[in-house]
């Protein structure tokens, strides 16, 4: 197979998190929550291992016809912001104006930071929460906390995607990555899990994506206040 097949593979293999999202959106129009997260476990999965594969075939020299960023792009938009949101609103985890709030200000804040060119630091971090709704709305509904909790997460992280907060990428990040990377993927295995269980309440995975949330929303800010000397102050 040439470098050209396999750089077209890789396009084609991130244009499946569209199919995931398009089947994980049909199982949230059903309130089918479990099947709707496996869906997009799924897709992150996708996200996670098509950048790397794109780096090593060299996509925007062996198939510049397509913009693999700007379909990453769509695609994250779609199962990091479109739908968890649609699902955290028609579940009534967040009820009445909570609702509403949440709804319109992650779709909003989204777009926005999703178009900011100055989105990724100088060590391939992300300036800013990289609106990674899923996680927070998965873990929203295997916790279930009182809506209070819920609305005071979503504003805070809302404001946080404008402030030069640093969160890591757990693949490009290279700084901590033998613990943030193994962090990610437990992540996806608690949050496939917790889907699985359909959020049972005794679950052990609750208490993994807690811990490995905890982790990946934090890593960065740490590593901002104790920076190393050969990276620029980052």
């Amino acid at each position: 197979m040439t470098l050209r097949l396999r750089a077209l593979g890789v396009h084609l293999f991130t244009a499946t998190g569209a199919v995931f999202a398009m089947l994980s959106m049909l199982a949230a129009v059903d309130e089918k929550w479990d099947l709707m997260f496996l869906w997009l476990v799924v897709a992150f999965f996708v996200d996670g291992i098509d950048g790397p594969l794109a780096r090593h075939y060299h996509v925007k020299v062996n198939a510049p016809e397509f913009d693999g960023v700007l379909l990453d792009l769509i695609i994250d938009y779609l199962t990091y912001v479109f739908i968890p949101a649609f699902a955290l609103f028609k579940s009534g985890l967040m009820d009445g104006w909570t609702g509403w709030f949440a709804i319109i200000v992650i779709t909003f804040t989204s777009a926005l930071y999703f178009a900011d060119t100055r989105m990724k630091t100088k060590d391939n971090s992300f300036s800013g929460f990289p609106g990674c709704w899923n996680m927070l709305v998965l873990v929203i509904f295997a916790l279930q906390p009182n809506f209070w909790v819920s609305l005071t997460l979503v504003t805070a992280l809302a404001i946080a995607m404008f402030l030069p907060l640093k969160f890591v990428h757990p693949v490009r990040t290279e700084r901590w990555r033998v613990i943030t990377l193994p962090m990610a993927l437990a992540w996806t295995f608690f949050a496939g899990w917790a889907a699985w269980v359909d959020f049972h309440p005794q679950s052990w995975a609750h208490w993994g994506l807690v811990t490995t949330s905890v982790y990946l929303v934090f890593a960065g800010i740490v590593q901002q206040i104790f920076p190393t000397r050969n990276n620029g102050g980052l």
